[in-house]
């Protein structure tokens, strides 16, 4: 796209956006009676305007039905979470059998984990990328102790190479073709929340069974942003929140991935439970576990519906915009055009008083892009949000700014970065 400068530019582009009309499916916050620029989707998406009508149909069923509503109407309980799965598999490009919708992303990641971190005295390690969400640092070092090896030994994160923001994919290739030996796992997130690098988990994934090792994906800022091909880029498993890019609401339930190829592997540990056992005998409440056959038998407790009901609202407006690949041309547009505008603020400062960190190439990232303030970092992003633009703060001078391709408008992006503009120029 050939971006330009000024206001008509950007109404121009949203009048002829194809994705126009969605933003009406969303509530914006407002800030002295306006619409706020709600540039935070990649921390909580907003809510649907459609999510409390869901709720209200589940609290009445509730209420006219009580526990007969596990078996009766339309949306019986006890199979409500199965519509979501046609929706799910489509946006992380997966077989339907092969997703399912359960508990929290940490509860998932250490329950994932207990199937494919098996480390014995040869292989121990797991390879993270260096500077991953701290959950995700937490739960492999806790993993690690709690099969008695030292996380200092067993626990390798890549880092960018020195006076580099970002990993090299022929890197972190090098890093696990080092270590293959004693390699059991390779965990990594699909994009990094702090850089909002996208990483090339087809090629990572290909590199970690080379080595003889299981590779996992925390999907938590890629799932709803960019497309994904878990089952074709032979991910063992994956797992995500629904809260960031889907809209799911604050503590929305998460989701996993599990490939078909392990289905039949009776040698995987995992934590049991009454929800992950075969449906047609489930009610027998017989002892011995017999799994769910897929990722259905990876559950453990009882599905949250009322969470389920926020996000299957969220999930018919997906399906309605025809689904990542679709939403990932105007992400595309978007980003590139607050990238354009912020360089137009460096060059008019005659110097980069703001460096942008995520990667140039569109196919390295998603919405994000993370930006370090060189000057008075803090007093910037209080100017933004004292102007109502929502973005986030990261210590110690960055702030990320993820235009949404369902919700967020160029101009959006617009008054953001004259906000930047206004708050450097000051």
């Amino acid at each position: 796209m050939n971006y330009q400068q000024g206001l008509a530019f950007a109404l121009e582009q949203d009048r002829v956006d194809l994705l126009k009309d969605f933003r009406n499916k969303f509530l914006i916050p407002r800030h002295n009676d306006v619409d706020v620029v709600y540039l935070c989707g990649n921390s909580l998406g907003l809510q649907p305007v459609s999510a409390e009508q869901y709720i209200a149909d589940q609290l009445n069923t509730w209420k006219n039905l009580a526990v007969e509503g596990w078996f009766q109407g339309d949306d019986a309980w006890l199979s409500y979470h199965k519509q979501l799965l046609p929706s799910i598999a489509k946006i992380v490009g997966a077989h339907e059998n092969e997703v399912t919708v359960m508990n929290s992303l940490t509860v998932n990641l250490h329950l994932l984990m207990v199937s494919f971190y098996k480390p014995n005295s040869k292989r121990f390690k797991i390879i993270m990328e260096g500077g991953a969400f701290p959950s995700d640092q937490y739960a492999v070092e806790s993993q690690v102790r709690f099969h008695g090896f030292d996380p200092k030994e067993a626990v390798i994160e890549v880092f960018p190479r020195e006076g580099e923001l970002t990993l090299r994919t022929g890197d972190i290739a090098q890093v696990i073709n080092k270590h293959a030996p004693e390699l059991a796992l390779v965990l990594f997130a699909g994009i990094n929340y702090y850089t909002g690098q996208l990483f090339d988990m087809e090629a990572i994934a290909h590199e970690a069974h080379k080595a003889g090792a299981y590779v996992g994906f925390d999907l938590a800022h890629a799932a709803g942003n960019v497309p994904l091909k878990l089952h074709d880029w032979n991910a063992d498993f994956a797992c995500w929140c629904s809260y960031k890019y889907m809209n799911s609401g604050p503590g929305g339930i998460s989701g996993v991935f599990v490939h078909e190829k392990h289905f039949e592997n009776t040698k995987l540990d995992r934590f049991a439970g009454w929800w992950g056992y075969r449906e047609d005998k489930r009610f027998l409440m017989a002892p011995g576990f017999d799994p769910a056959t897929g990722a259905n038998g990876w559950q453990v407790s009882t599905c949250p519906i009322f969470l389920l009901a926020l996000f299957k609202a969220s999930m018919a407006i997906f399906n309605d915009a025809g689904g990542v690949d679709i939403l990932r041309g105007k992400s595309v547009a978007l980003t590139g055009y607050m990238e354009f505008l912020i360089k137009e603020i460096n060059k008019q400062q005659s110097e980069e008083v703001f460096k942008i960190i995520t990667p140039v190439n569109p196919q390295e990232r998603g919405c994000q892009l993370s930006v370090v303030c060189k000057r008075n970092a803090k007093v910037i992003f209080k100017h933004l949000a004292d102007n109502g633009i929502i973005g986030d703060w990261r210590e110690p001078d960055v702030i990320r700014l993820s235009p949404v391709p369902l919700y967020n408008t160029f101009h959006d992006v617009y008054l953001a970065v004259q906000h930047l503009a206004a708050a450097i120029a000051n």
